[in-house]
């Protein structure tokens, strides 16, 4: 009897493969029904009961057809995470349902400002909460309450907010988008009062720092840091002191009947701040679009590994934006680092890229990949 020839086997299972790929795609489209079955029915997305049912069956199938049951098992929960976040994808593009997004402040916040931008024209409308905290926030997509939340992640002037960095490190949320605002900071007090009579300033420690040469130019104010821009607004409102002033938006002022004494009091022209999206699970993106991939890695105990993994990235085309360490907290003097790179993770230089670079890490891992704003 002849050997198989390999080239003939490898077509067959290459027919194979197209067949599983029709079949993936039937999936997904019947996917998209079951998406607005649920919506009809004010079911939750995500029935980990079912399942757990639907994986026990699956493995006692793979165990009939002679396939390793654990195998199958981890294909599968790929397959139902995919399943899942495209029935949430669906759900967010409709234009009849409304999309509620989660922010850190009150009305009239810097993040409520970009949220109304970015989301206004929606046509199933957008529903917008504030938050005390960023991690308020961050709470609100992981119980379900939000589809989204938008925090703020990068300033021009003082740099990353740490914060919303941590929040993503334990893998539960996943970046989604991203959107670059202009910030132009105002100080405001209670009507009729002069510049001369203010004495404390409050505002969100960001804001704070990115006005630094106003307050070395007006000694006599002090800045006192709290929760949010438009809250201490707000809170200078309901204190009727009249030394006191906030460092917030114009339209901060506005709501809160304050008096803008000086526009534009940042230190930096040109003052930005890059908000990004979060969800509870990467967003489906095509891969002809115009991508950021945000990572974050451990580096391996030997010398030369960030330089050695620099080198790799460029060695595959693949372009940082942005690196930057934060200290990792339980081994004091060792560091993760923040990297965006330009590219899309599901690429084959990406996929090159991080395979050389693994085994010069200790941690690595994809944040999200996104359509690219800067």
């Amino acid at each position: 009897m002849a050997a198989p020839d390999l080239s003939s086997l490898r077509d067959r299972i290459e027919a194979v493969d197209r067949q599983i790929i029709r079949l993936l795609a039937e999936r997904q489209m019947i996917v998209e029904d079951v998406a607005s079955a649920k919506l009809t029915s004010a079911s939750p997305f995500r029935d980990r009961e079912r399942e757990e049912h639907l994986l026990q069956r699956l493995r006692a199938l793979a165990t009939e057809a002679g396939l390793d049951p654990h195998q199958v098992e981890r294909m599968y929960r790929v397959v139902m995470d995919m399943s899942v976040a495209h029935q949430e994808a669906t759900v967010r593009n409709r234009e009849d349902v409304p999309l509620r997004i989660a922010y850190q402040g009150v009305e009239g916040s810097y993040s409520h400002l970009a949220a109304q931008r970015r989301y206004a024209g929606r046509s199933g409308g957008a529903l917008l909460t504030g938050h005390d905290t960023f991690r308020g926030a961050a709470d609100s997509v992981l119980a379900g309450i939000a589809d989204l939340a938008l925090l703020p992640i990068e300033n021009t002037t003082a740099g990353s907010i740490n914060e919303t960095y941590d929040l993503l490190l334990h893998g539960s949320l996943h970046i989604t988008g991203e959107v670059v605002s202009a910030i132009e900071h105002c100080l405001m007090a209670l009507p009729g009062v002069p510049l001369e009579s203010l004495r404390v300033v409050m505002s969100h420690p960001q804001a704070l720092a990115q006005c630094q040469d106003f307050f070395a130019a007006h000694p006599q104010l002090s800045p006192r840091a709290e929760i949010d821009t438009a809250g201490s607004a707000r809170r200078v409102a309901e204190l009727g002191d009249r030394t006191f002033a906030a460092i917030a938006s114009a339209a901060a002022a506005k709501r809160y009947g304050l008096e803008i004494l000086a526009t534009g009091i940042q230190s930096a022209s040109g003052n930005a701040t890059r908000f990004v999206e979060i969800a509870l699970r990467p967003a489906p993106l095509s891969e002809t679009t115009a991508a950021k991939t945000s990572l974050v890695l451990a580096l391996a105990d030997r010398p030369g590994a960030l330089g050695e993994i620099l080198m790799r990235f460029a060695a595959r085309g693949l372009s940082l934006t942005k690196i930057e360490s934060r200290p990792i907290p339980d081994a004091p003097f060792t560091y993760r680092f923040y990297a965006d790179v330009l590219g899309h993770s599901a690429s084959e230089p990406f996929h090159a890229a991080l395979d050389d670079i693994r085994p010069l890490t200790t941690e690595l891992r994809v944040l999200g990949t996104y359509p690219a704003a800067v």
